[in-house]
């Protein structure tokens, strides 16, 4: 019989909530919950029914009952974290960006495969019906030459900013800048669909503190283009697209898919039907069980020639690839992190 896993998240702020509901939509119940906190962890363990509230973040570590980890702190708190829980034999799931650079990615990855641990970055929206709907219609939009990903979206804590009010949102400490808060909903989707690029050049605004408030980042494939565009401090309300010779498709929202269009050159045009989300975390939540249940049955199996190649999933491939760009923007734009010296 299969063994329900039990789930713990470290840290309670909007996102621990949505996986909290995500899973409740799913059937299963969050077990337990890490907060440095101990009055909000207790208050989020009343709220969603957990059974187990933690201070110290070793013992949840260390805790035999716990299997899954949800990491939901800052950026730079990620490496930490996730090693430590990695080590201690817990499934890891860790909020987007997975790491601060590369270099941190690859002790992740290496922490998992001595494990034997599966390891994910929470990026929700390539986990989505509409992402798969996107990579499912390429092959009718043609030869692709252009494509264009935008996230613009004025944040809330901005105008705390400019009175002069620093939130972690705009703390460079804290491994931050608009490129890693939410460019990565730009490049993650794109090295997803289309792998590495030949070459690289970027722009980036910056704002009193060093902070990146927005950039731009065109990256050149063989045979076509790609422009992401990324901002913290405007809107945008542009879809973005991919543009083929025989179509182009039109994505209401790359960081959230759920209306599609194609375009196709004689004028005709059609909606693919992609299914209602409300909470598009259950999808990442769903394909993590699923990679954590095959990991059981090959061990329990002792058939450790897939042991390796399960760990090593097509999903972490995206993330160091995502990481591998947003590291040589950061290089080109001399954003730097404490987590890179």
């Amino acid at each position: 019989m299969k063994k329900e896993l039990n789930w713990a998240v470290l840290g309670c702020g909007v996102i621990a909530n949505e996986m909290a509901q995500a899973l409740e939509h799913m059937g299963k119940h969050l077990y337990a919950v890490g907060n440095r906190t101990n009055e909000k962890a207790v208050a989020f363990a009343e709220k969603y029914g957990v059974q187990k509230v933690y201070n110290d973040f070793q013992e949840m570590f260390h805790d035999p009952d716990v299997d899954v980890i949800y990491i939901t702190t800052p950026h730079n708190t990620h490496i930490e974290f996730a090693r430590e829980a990695l080590a201690g034999g817990k499934h890891v799931l860790c909020e987007k960006p997975i790491a601060s650079n590369t270099s941190e990615f690859q002790q992740m990855y290496d922490t998992a495969i001595k494990n034997q641990v599966i390891l994910l970055e929470a990026m929700r929206s390539v986990f989505s019906p509409g992402f798969a709907a996107i990579r499912s219609l390429l092959p009718v939009l043609g030869t692709i030459r252009q494509i264009d990903f935008s996230f613009c979206k004025y944040s809330s804590r901005y105008d705390h900013f400019k009175e002069g009010i620093i939130e972690n949102a705009f703390h460079p400490a804290l491994s931050n800048a608009a490129l890693m808060d939410i460019g990565v909903y730009c490049v993650h989707p794109l090295v997803s669909l289309f792998g590495m690029p030949a070459s690289i050049q970027s722009s980036s605004i910056f704002l009193s503190n060093g902070f990146e408030g927005a950039g731009t980042v065109l990256l050149q494939y063989p045979d076509m283009q790609a422009t992401l565009r990324y901002s913290k401090i405007s809107d945008s309300y542009l879809p973005s697209q991919i543009q083929g010779e025989a179509a182009t498709l039109l994505i209401d929202k790359i960081q959230d898919p759920q209306q599609l269009t194609l375009l196709f050159r004689d004028g005709h045009t059609e909606n693919p039907n992609i299914p209602a989300v409300s909470n598009n975390m259950v999808y990442e939540a769903a394909e993590f069980a699923r990679l954590i249940d095959q990991l059981q049955q090959a061990l329990e199996n002792d058939s450790t020639d897939g042991i390796p190649s399960l760990i090593r999933h097509s999903w972490l491939k995206a993330s160091c690839l995502e990481l591998e760009i947003m590291d040589t923007v950061r290089r080109q734009q001399k954003i730097l992190f404490p987590a890179d010296h």
